[in-house]
């Protein structure tokens, strides 16, 4: 067993904030967390943050690399890597819409990088491609297809990780999603034009998630609720939520916050090849993107997921909701692994959970990572 004591910060511990902490860690699992001052290593937060370690729901890429392009366990493991040096320890490497072939691709790559063990990997997102072609974004509608026994069938094949679909309720049937969610499918609207009634019903069929709320899907409107209004007024379903200064507005992200249950809100990243890279712009499906200023954009001007980091979405959290780092850590950690079903290993800093933690500094940029009480991604002595 290894004692680590953190002193000159706070430590956001899941009974409460402490300004002076020891963890004992036996077998990359916490076993303690209390004020013992007899430690085989001390950290100096030098007034930053320990943080449980963040789990991003969404992740299209990272360090250069898109998991369309390639998914593969090597594409998987350096997407995975990029993200680790922004406090992520969790993470669902996200394929936007692409072929049936390639769906296929990316889910054994999945199976196969679990099997390895690359650090962080807990299942896969497939963002489409049972969206609506109205609300497209950046994904290709050439690709968009019905979800059919065939792809039921594709989805629901046992995995080694957590598998999350975004689809939009309008373009299948309650009787379809109730049969991914019966088969352990985390499901998801988003690319919608769904209407409320349409949202209860998939919802009542056990959908769980909403993808980047606000984004996607048609504004509010007084007499047309829609996604986000079947969203804010239903306190089941988790939605995540972009705060990268760009897809949503403070105020807007203020607006979520107070109308929806606090556990049920998730930060993401959308992130795509750029965050952790050199070389910024990047190519997806045939399409140059260009990167300036933190936004993806294709040449017409729509945004290609985000070049944010979870360290960014907590600091950007932080200060659009007037919130403390340790609030905001539960909206990137606790809640996503609850959505996930992971609740009973991460997302805490509490006994018995997995020691993944992440270290920012007190102007919350990340500093240091930790997985399962080992450095992952170095920072300064952390």
């Amino acid at each position: 067993m290894t004692r680590i004591r953190f002193v000159n910060g706070r430590v956001a511990a899941a009974h409460g904030t402490l300004d002076d902490a020891t963890i004992a860690v036996d077998a990359g699992r916490i076993v303690t967390i209390g004020r013992d001052r007899d430690a085989d290593r001390t950290i100096d937060l030098d007034g930053g943050w320990l943080l449980p370690g963040f789990v991003d729901t969404q992740v299209n890429g990272g360090g250069g690399v898109l998991l369309n392009d390639t998914p593969t366990v090597e594409g998987i493991a350096a997407i995975a890597a990029a993200h680790r040096r922004y406090g992520t320890t969790a993470m669902m490497p996200t394929l936007i819409s692409d072929t049936p072939a390639t769906i296929g691709r990316a889910l054994d790559a999945l199976d196969a990088a679990v099997a390895a063990g690359v650090p962080g990997v807990v299942g896969m997102h497939i963002e489409g491609p049972v969206l609506n072609p109205a609300r497209k974004g950046i994904h290709d509608a050439a690709l968009f297809r019905a979800l059919d026994d065939d792809m039921i069938a594709l989805l629901t094949r046992p995995r080694r990780g957590r598998v999350m679909v975004t689809l939009a309720p309008e373009m299948t049937t309650p009787a379809a999603i109730a049969a991914l969610a019966r088969a352990g499918v985390i499901v998801s609207a988003g690319h919608s034009e769904a209407d409320e009634g349409m949202m209860r019903a998939a919802f009542d069929a056990g959908m769980t998630g909403v993808t980047h709320l606000f984004n996607a899907m048609p504004p509010l409107h007084q007499r047309a609720p829609g996604v986000v209004g079947a969203t804010l007024d239903d306190s089941r379903p988790w939605c995540g939520l972009i705060a990268d200064d760009v897809h949503v507005a403070d105020s807007v992200l203020r607006l979520a916050y107070r109308a929806r249950p606090f556990d049920r809100l998730m930060l993401v990243t959308d992130a795509m090849s750029s965050v952790g890279a050199v070389e910024k712009d990047f190519v997806l499906q045939g399409r140059r993107i260009a990167v300036a200023g933190g936004i993806c954009r294709y040449a017409d001007g729509t945004l290609a997921g985000s070049d944010l980091d979870m360290a960014a979405a907590v600091a950007n959290a932080v200060r659009a909701l007037g919130i403390d780092p340790a609030r905001a850590a539960a909206m990137a950690a606790t809640h996503p692994a609850a959505f996930l079903g992971l609740a009973h290993e991460r997302g805490r800093l509490a006994p018995g959970l997995r020691a993944d933690w992440a270290i920012l500094r007190a102007d919350l940029t990340a500093r240091a990572t930790w997985i399962g009480g080992t450095l992952a991604a170095p920072g300064d002595d952390a």
